[in-house]
């Protein structure tokens, strides 16, 4: 049914089609029959038991990566469809319209996606207003991906983190700092070890004043040579923040790509093409391991999914497998997960 659905969607240019078969998902789970029967095909299997990383209880490992509803558009439907988590954002301080269209692109013979749509959201005080209206999360976890404005000076780049932490703290179970997103001109710099020390021990600051501070991680890029990894690794140690998310896109071309005329668009590629990239941050940040691991990027089957659960990942996270498998793709993956031999 949702390569039928697929086929259909992919008439559109994909930002209209992400809007349209979320619009489209609403609405059927807003019709009583129809939401009954979604809601059960979206059902797994029996016998998973629940996890505590960093002091959260997750029901399944499965997360909804960052990305996908940056403004906390879809969060009661979403929470239904089987995740144990979604991460919203990317969210900066104030509104921002991001790059101009068309920004995100298919690569359908290659299963991948290019994006470079540059933090587009409705700011962190819509993202509140969102978050306190969203009462019943069906036992969902829910991270905030924070980031800074593209016209923020680099040198009060900290600022913009440190709003959107105080202004999320209260309707968010963890923080994921991204330095990482190659669509904002200059972010990377910020995964350099001295502004990253800065960053990451100001956050830790603000949090160990908290009552009951919140887990952070850092989310990396693909595309780090060994050498400022393992710098990054040891920062992330010494700041006292609880791991890190592998990885965002890259913007490396891998020359296996069929679509090669769509993979000269600008931005970052994730999907099939990050595959083994991905594998490849795991194995490292693996053998470093003293810290929480979240493992996204280039997760298109179950098989998959169990090989990144089974080298060192705590948590896993999807997003283009999610587009081009459908929502029963997290069901899939559950149900596979499910078989592990305890």
């Amino acid at each position: 049914m949702w390569k039928i659905l697929r086929s259909l969607l992919f008439l559109f240019n994909a930002e209209t089609a992400h809007y349209l078969s979320m619009n489209l998902l609403s609405m059927a789970m807003n019709i009583p029959i129809v939401s009954g029967l979604l809601i059960k095909s979206f059902s797994t299997k029996q016998g998973l038991s629940e996890l505590i990383i960093d002091g959260i209880r997750y029901k399944n490992p499965l997360g909804l990566a960052a990305g996908f509803d940056k403004d906390g558009r879809w969060l009661s439907i979403l929470s239904r469809i089987g995740f144990g988590f979604i991460e919203v954002g990317t969210v900066t301080p104030l509104a921002q319209p991001g790059n101009p269209r068309p920004r995100l692109f298919r690569l359908k013979n290659d299963e991948g996606i290019i994006n470079r749509m540059g933090f587009n959201n409705s700011g962190v005080d819509a993202l509140v207003t969102r978050l306190k209206k969203f009462k019943n999360r069906n036992g969902i976890i829910i991270g905030g991906n924070i980031g800074k404005n593209k016209n923020t000076p680099q040198e009060k780049s900290t600022e913009d983190y440190l709003i959107c932490f105080e202004s999320l703290f209260d309707y968010v179970d963890f923080f994921v700092v991204n330095v990482s997103s190659p669509n904002t001109p200059n972010l990377r710099a910020l995964q350099e070890r001295e502004p990253l020390s800065n960053l990451l021990h100001q956050l830790q600051k603000a949090n160990q004043v908290k009552a009951k501070p919140k887990p952070i991680y850092l989310k990396i890029a693909p595309d780090l040579s060994s050498l400022v990894l393992q710098d990054i690794i040891e920062v992330v140690i010494e700041s006292g923040i609880q791991g890190i998310v592998a990885n965002n896109t890259t913007i490396s071309r891998p020359n296996s790509l069929i679509d090669k005329e769509l993979a000269k668009e600008q931005g970052g590629l994730s999907g099939s093409p990050l595959t083994l990239q991905s594998q490849n941050i795991l194995n490292q940040l693996t053998n470093k391991k003293k810290f929480t691991i979240i493992n996204v990027g280039g997760i298109m089957n179950s098989e998959e999914a169990l090989y990144r659960l089974s080298h060192g990942a705590d948590l896993i996270q999807i997003y283009s497998g999610f587009i081009y498998r459908g929502p029963w793709f997290v069901k899939e993956i559950i149900n596979r997960i499910i078989q592990i031999p305890k």
